[in-house]
């Protein structure tokens, strides 16, 4: 995302180039559902319900009641039926069930929206050659994703009553360069026009924006693992946390780095902290924008950043405040890739001008 090397375009027409970046928009569109129905999973403890990872059989539910007897009889042999949900009837497992029922789903349903057209595109001649590595690159991660999803479910199929917060976050970060890939990819072909303005002023806008984008992602990765190990029902107070501006627990652990990804004071803390960090480096990104000459189309995608960033704030704090609905924590989950969105729209567009004119 950060090359300055020409960027590719579609064969054929632009409107050729506009159907492949209006593809690839959707298929984002469709990563941002799969990260929600993900966010649900993982609030209704559905995702160690579905005991067998089979990518293509699985594509259909129980179908009988034996079936259904026996995928509940799978779901009884772990630690979460055992120490959480012992003595659940088999119509409380099915409603879990078909939560991460839905969320493979929709990751089969995306692949499926994104191989058909690929094909489609290169039969009629819209995409090169060499634009194919990419794509398939894209494609080879999508199936990466699903194999680390079952990693991830499997990690709690022994002693644990959860999935281990470390493999849900590979998995989420995944997710995330998935989708910022594709965002940028769709980008390159929706709006791959040089910009007029100063090149070099657009190059250094363009560092703070690779930096601020490269803050919101490690931002997201920490609110994975507070997700992982439900730290955000321990402090539900803001700004303080049970009443201090720093709680005397966060390092309480040892060894001392454990706190890091373990101690669920620590954790929710360095999410709290980091986000400071992401709304610096966007109200700063905003100031920089406004004050150089840039195009002006520049100017209007950096401007989205602030909304989204006070959207996600309010969110996040509400997620917190409220001791964690599921409504309000989906939609902060969304509201990080919807911030990280902006950023990538506005680098992109700063490359755009970075790039000297023909």
């Amino acid at each position: 995302m950060t090359s300055t090397t020409t960027l590719p375009t579609a064969a054929g027409s632009r409107s050729a180039r506009r159907s492949v970046g209006r593809w690839l928009l959707l298929c984002c569109g469709m990563i941002a559902v799969m990260v929600l129905l993900g966010g649900i999973t993982r609030l209704t403890d559905s995702g160690l319900s579905i005991m067998e990872w089979k990518p293509l059989m699985g594509a259909l539910p129980p179908l009988s009641d034996h079936e259904w007897e026996r995928v509940f009889a799978l779901y009884r042999q772990i630690a979460e039926y055992k120490h959480v949900n012992a003595g659940m009837t088999l119509d409380a497992f099915q409603s879990i069930f078909w939560w991460e029922y839905l969320h493979r789903l929709w990751g089969r349903l995306l692949a499926v929206a994104f191989l058909v057209p690929l094909v489609w595109f290169l039969i009629r001649g819209q995409l090169s050659r060499a634009e194919l590595p990419r794509l398939v690159t894209l494609f080879v991660l999508g199936g990466l994703q699903g194999a680390v999803g079952w990693f991830m479910v499997a990690s709690g199929f022994q002693d644990r009553v959860d999935v281990s917060q470390y493999r849900l976050v590979i998995h989420l970060m995944l997710a995330l360069a998935i989708f910022a890939l594709m965002l940028w990819y769709a980008l390159d072909y929706l709006h791959d026009a040089p910009l007029e303005g100063d090149p070099a002023v657009a190059a250094k806008l363009a560092r703070h924006a690779r930096c601020m984008n490269l803050i919101i992602a490690v931002e997201i990765a920490l609110g994975g693992l507070v997700a992982g190990t439900d730290a955000g029902y321990v402090y539900n107070d803001f700004p303080r946390m049970n009443g201090h501006w720093l709680s005397p627990d966060l390092l309480l652990l040892s060894p001392w780095w454990s706190n890091f990804t373990e101690n669920l004071a620590m954790v929710q803390f360095q999410h709290r902290l980091t986000s400071g960090f992401v709304a610096i480096a966007v109200i700063s990104f905003l100031i920089r924008v406004r004050r150089h000459e840039v195009a002006a189309i520049i100017k209007r995608r950096a401007l989205t950043l602030p909304f989204a960033l006070a959207a996600q704030a309010f969110l996040g704090i509400a997620t917190l405040m409220l001791v964690v609905p599921m409504s309000l924590a989906v939609l902060h989950q969304l509201g990080a890739f919807v911030l990280l969105a902006c950023g990538l729209i506005a680098q992109h567009a700063l490359r755009r001008q970075a790039r000297p004119l023909p």
